[in-house]
């Protein structure tokens, strides 16, 4: 069985293998994000949301979301706009993104596909068909905007909620799209409880003050 058969096959080739054969093909430092986005194929734009989202679950200095969320916001928009294959303005594309990234990605993921590989495959793919795709990049798109926006502790949950909605993409598991969902709600309530608790403070504030 060739490369590309499997990939086009019922059960997805494991996305960290497809990194490593897209590595091993290009040696380069970099590559620009329509380059990876070419060799993603069919699995483009789940793997590029996972990429992108997974560099918020790391522990990041004040303001780095402000750029990291960058390539979220255009994933997501164009997602939800029903593009079929994305599109980056050519700064953005350029920069690109490098390869030891995309090797230290692909790393840490093989484990834990191996162990959970039996339990994602397709299902419920109603959740992750074309229509349904442009729903979740339209929440994606939310949680990119709330992720991108400077607020203490507040891009791990929506970017857990995005890591979600991508591996929902890559192996067109619709209970993975439903989790992703309720990470959603749970990353909109952590915000507003934020958000509330700042207003308060300020609330508090002024009227010692005063």
């Amino acid at each position: 069985m060739t490369e590309a058969t499997r990939i086009a096959s019922p059960q997805p080739l494991p996305f960290s293998r497809l990194l490593a054969h897209i590595l091993d093909e290009h040696a380069r430092d970099r590559l620009t994000l329509s380059e990876l986005s070419a060799r993603l194929r069919d699995r483009a734009w789940g793997g590029l949301l996972l990429i992108f989202a997974a560099i918020n679950l790391l522990p990041l200095p004040p303001g780095a979301t402000t750029i990291t969320g960058l390539p979220l916001l255009a994933i997501t928009a164009q997602l939800a706009l029903g593009r079929h294959r994305p599109w980056f303005p050519r700064k953005l594309d350029e920069r690109g993104i490098s390869a030891e990234y995309l090797r230290r990605i692909a790393e840490k993921i093989a484990p834990w596909e191996a162990r959970v590989e039996r339990v994602l495959k397709p299902r419920l793919c109603a959740l992750t068909s074309h229509r349904a795709a442009r729903v979740v990049g339209a929440v994606g798109f939310l949680l990119s905007v709330i992720l991108w926006l400077p607020i203490p502790l507040g891009n791990h949950a929506p970017a857990l909620a995005l890591t979600l909605f991508a591996l929902a993409l890559i192996y067109r598991d619709g209970v993975l799209a439903i989790l992703g969902a309720v990470a959603t709600i749970a990353s909109i309530a952590l915000v507003s409880l934020t958000f509330a608790a700042a207003w308060w403070a300020v609330l508090q504030l002024w009227n010692h003050i005063s």
